[in-house]
């Protein structure tokens, strides 16, 4: 089948290399002629394991193309997927649509025959909706169907996500009519390789597919947040987060996934997803007091991570340097995007502290977040003369250190670990003063 991909951010380029290679031909589009001359030249401009070969791999076979002039491409789909950011919106936390809205009405004037209009960004409730609006407005005589297909990517592993998916969500609005019939079938096909791996294509109303993709992310954040309160709760009463985790993981109505206790949740798509469905959920009558509260829990948790150093340390930071080990969301990606280091870092450096980092993917821009901390070319650079090492971001480098060599290159040997990587007796058989997260 042939497919038009308008958007090469995170979402666009992973689905386009992966149909691609699923054996579809696909042409992915974007307005930046600067990432558009970069994915011509082979330079994916996100890091994500593998995708860089499997871009390679079908750009060479024929299969995968990128341009900034997406007229043919469209006019040919089969499927034309919309594959662009959305956004926090400035003032009232729902989600920027301006984007979505523009490129409806670029496809509006260039589809022809049937065409399957899928929206792959992340949208509130009725977005489906406001697109079949602004296209039939455009082109009354138009032959279309308007999809809803949100993506389950996991930055760092998103090509098995989308290859080995738990269920592929998929909204058609009037599924008995003809033309949701005929949009199950191009889905069908397009999807059809992931029957060998018994894949449940699960087909639903557009709106409900739309707050499915909200209602997930939500609850996962709400999961986070709650390991995170226990992990206060452990601390308070001398227990151990880990084992409650376990204890309570085990069963597997709750599942061990997601409780693991950190500095809080951060990324592409938590933040603002969780806000952006309080929004919806306010907007409609149906205030969501459950994610309200994660919301406010997780902000106020990951402003709090910079005082457990101070604490740590058994004084204030002020003239100390600290070291931070990791600086995005999460390891296996360069997202930077609301990263709790992002907190963390400005926090001490109110404080009086001199602040320096390394982290494996995410300099490049985290230098243009935080301008005032040194970067370091690596781990061990980054702790010399160093009062204090957070560690922020659970890199598997920073799983095996040596902790020997690394406490030479300190001033002092304090580690306050905030993905609880390490054990506290080995820690503290090494000579070190540390804290985790919710271990007594």
């Amino acid at each position: 089948m042939r497919v038009a991909m308008i958007g090469t951010g995170y979402v666009g380029l992973v689905s386009g290399a992966c149909f691609a290679d699923f054996g579809h031909v696909v042409t992915c589009i974007d307005k930046d002629p600067s990432k558009i001359e970069r994915l011509e030249r082979g330079e994916i401009p996100i890091f994500e394991p593998g995708l860089d070969d499997l871009v390679a791999a079908n750009v060479r076979e024929g299969r995968l193309f990128f341009t900034l002039d997406g007229a043919e491409a469209i006019r040919n789909a089969d499927a034309v997927f919309i594959a662009v950011g959305t956004p926090t919106r400035r003032g009232d936390g729902h989600a920027d649509l301006s984007y979505v809205h523009a490129a409806a009405e670029e496809i509006a004037g260039l589809i022809e025959g049937f065409t399957v209009i899928v929206t792959k960004s992340t949208v509130p409730v009725g977005t489906g909706d406001e697109v079949e609006a602004i296209i039939r407005k455009t082109n009354p005589q138009a032959d279309f169907a308007v999809v809803s297909n949100p993506e389950f990517l996991r930055e760092g592993a998103a090509i098995g996500d989308f290859k080995r998916p738990d269920r592929v969500v998929i909204g058609v609005d009037d599924i008995d009519s003809d033309t949701g019939s005929r949009a199950q079938k191009v889905m069908s096909e397009l999807y059809r390789p992931l029957n060998l791996n018994e894949s449940p294509l699960l087909f639903v109303g557009r709106r409900t597919s739309e707050l499915i993709k909200y209602a997930a992310n939500a609850f996962l954040a709400m999961k986070i947040t709650f390991i995170n309160e226990m992990a206060d709760l452990c601390e308070a009463v001398g227990a151990d987060v880990q084992q409650v985790a376990r204890g309570i993981g085990l069963d597997k109505r709750i599942g061990s996934k997601f409780l693991h206790a950190g500095p809080g949740y951060g990324g592409s798509c938590f933040p603002k997803d969780t806000i952006a469905l309080v929004r919806t959920a306010q907007q409609y009558g149906a205030p969501t007091k459950l994610i309200e509260a994660t919301v406010e829990v997780n902000d106020a948790r990951k402003k709090a991570m910079a005082e457990r150093v101070a604490a740590t340390l058994g004084t204030s930071v002020q003239g100390k340097t600290v070291a931070l080990l990791g600086l995005t969301f999460k390891p296996n990606t360069d997202d930077m995007r609301d990263a709790p280091s992002l907190d963390i870092a400005p926090a001490l450096i109110a404080a009086g502290a001199k602040v320096q980092a390394f982290d494996p993917e995410g300099m490049h821009e985290a230098a243009k977040l935080l301008p005032d901390v040194e970067m370091k070319d690596s781990a061990y650079d980054a702790v010399v003369g160093a009062d204090a090492v957070v560690l922020v971001t659970e890199w598997d480098q920073f799983r095996a250190l040596d902790l020997d060599r690394i406490k030479l290159l300190m001033k002092q040997p304090v580690l306050v670990d905030l993905r609880n990587i390490y054990r506290p007796e080995d820690m503290k058989s090494r000579g070190f003063r540390y804290m985790g997260i919710g271990r007594g």
